[in-house]
């Protein structure tokens, strides 16, 4: 109980003034701003990891290169899975997450300003024009873009079927997917909970998959194969199997 006070309140206070310095440099150093916003966000995931009193150990951190754009997807089963991907893995990071986020004061503003994407869920044709911004934000600024194509936190720790959109932004901006799978985060704050407790966090980084010369009909291979490679991943480190053929969520 008292741990979870603690790095509720800390998680509190470090995201504040951290998101205010993002926010101060963009007003005032705007040539720095995107630089600090990678520094601030790194720092911020190794606290409130280091906070919680968790470690993270990370394989296969070569199959990224930090130089290059691409799309990261994985498995979601906590709110620790955010900070230890942006923690502990190389890399621009930018996220794309539920338009909800962007409504917190302050750290939606200094989300905004750093290049995070928001989704709008229940509006289609919101979410494909984010899904276009995000692409061309991959090319441009050579991001690697995160996302959590079960689009929800698993409340059991089981792989969820995949939405299709990391997919198809992937063949739109035509760059790797890099599958990933964290283990040992739902027990650190499991969904639902905001009991904190201490645990070993595992990240396993897969080969990239290509995209280049893919179109639009091939995004349910594409998803199918990433599915597998998340899958075999995840149960590679002790993150469990999940069952075959239930690949896609419906759009």
């Amino acid at each position: 109980m008292l741990r979870t006070a603690w790095v509720l309140t800390y998680g509190a206070l470090l995201t504040a003034a951290y998101a205010s310095w993002a926010l101060l440099t963009g007003l005032f150093r705007p040539a720095k701003a995107l630089c600090r916003c990678d520094q601030l966000a790194r720092r911020w995931g190794q606290k409130i990891v280091r906070a919680s009193g968790s470690t993270v150990e990370v394989e296969g951190a070569e199959h990224i290169d930090p130089d290059q754009p691409h799309i990261l997807v994985g498995n979601h089963e906590s709110w620790f899975d955010v900070f230890a991907v942006l923690g502990h893995l190389p890399g621009r990071f930018r996220f794309v997450a539920k338009k909800e986020l962007a409504r917190i004061p302050i750290f939606g503003q200094a989300w905004r300003m750093c290049g995070h994407i928001s989704v709008d869920r229940s509006d289609r044709g919101s979410a494909v024009h984010s899904l276009q911004e995000a692409a061309g934000r991959i090319r441009s600024d050579r991001l690697t873009i995160v996302l959590f194509p079960e689009g929800t936190r698993s409340p059991t720790g089981a792989l969820q079927p995949f939405k299709k959109g990391a997919f198809v932004l992937g063949i739109q901006a035509q760059v790797p997917i890099v599958p990933i799978a964290i283990s040992g985060t739902r027990p650190v704050m499991p969904k639902g909970s905001f009991f904190i407790r201490p645990g070993r966090i595992r990240i396993k980084v897969g080969e990239s998959i290509p995209t280049k010369g893919l179109t639009h009909e091939d995004r349910e291979a594409l998803l199918q194969r990433s599915y597998r490679a998340v899958a075999e991943l995840k149960e590679s480190i002790g993150g469990g199997s999940s069952p075959v053929g239930e690949f896609a969520a419906p759009e």
